[in-house]
């Protein structure tokens, strides 16, 4: 009498795999809800973003030019998931979000190591303090950049810093519903360091808002900062096609 005996692996296989990868995104998960967020600037950007971060259980730490102790108001209205910090303390967190007007960039930047740093370019390039979203002031804002895009300069103050543009192309207004059922706004973002972006799309995406990756640095910031063609337009995001 021959015996044969059926040995199937595969049920075994796929139970580690399965397991492999809960723990994997147990970790991941765990990792994205620990991770501090910096904001150097504490205007609209940050009160909006910051919200919505502190909504998906993350901790921001906030500063300015004048100093933790004069953020007390602010960090308080934004709850508990708020800190106030140096721009040190911000810089040190997992992800830093530049947040300043334009004119006051070269002085948030100034005396920080970025080298390895994520940061988050928010800004958007107005030659003035006040913005002026005319048509002649837009194109008076985008001339002076002289061809290049604002983050490309960023870049460049911001010596060694792992740099995503994102958060810019529309006005806060705009994403201000911090309800659960929130639209699914679209928020742009590209970046030339594949790991910094996906950290950057998956931290946006934590929130409920949408990031859509353009691509590299030049052209896909080119296509989202101040004056071009994505720039202030409101996209919700509805599906993806899949392709296999």
């Amino acid at each position: 009498m021959q015996i044969v005996h059926h040995c199937n692996h595969k049920p075994a296989l796929a139970t580690r795999l399965e397991k492999a990868h809960g723990h994997y995104m147990d970790n991941k998960m765990k990792k994205m809800s620990v991770m501090k967020v910096g904001f150097i600037g504490a205007g609209n950007v940050t009160a909006t973003i910051g919200r919505h971060l502190i909504n998906a259980s993350r901790t921001i730490v906030v500063s300015n030019s004048r100093g933790p102790e004069t953020l007390g108001k602010f960090v308080a209205e934004l709850g508990p998931g708020a800190i106030a910090g140096t721009k040190q303390q911000a810089a040190e967190c997992d992800i830093v979000i530049l947040a300043t007007k334009w004119v006051n960039v070269p002085e948030a930047l100034k005396g920080v190591d970025w080298h390895g740093r994520i940061l988050v370019d928010a800004t958007n390039a107005h030659m003035d303090s006040k913005a002026d979203l005319s048509l002649a002031g837009v194109t008076r804002s985008r001339a002076a950049l002289k061809a290049r895009t604002s983050s490309e300069m960023v870049a460049e103050m911001a010596l060694g810093a792992r740099l995503v543009k994102s958060i810019s192309n529309m006005p806060m207004e705009w994403i201000q519903d911090f309800s659960p059922n929130k639209p699914r706004t679209v928020i742009f973002t590209s970046g030339d360091d594949a790991e910094a972006k996906q950290s950057v799309i998956e931290l946006i995406n934590s929130t409920g808002l949408v990031a859509i990756d353009l691509g590299p640095l030049r052209t896909g910031g080119a296509m989202q900062e101040l004056g071009a063609p994505l720039s202030g337009i409101e996209f919700h995001f509805v599906q993806r096609l899949h392709r296999r």
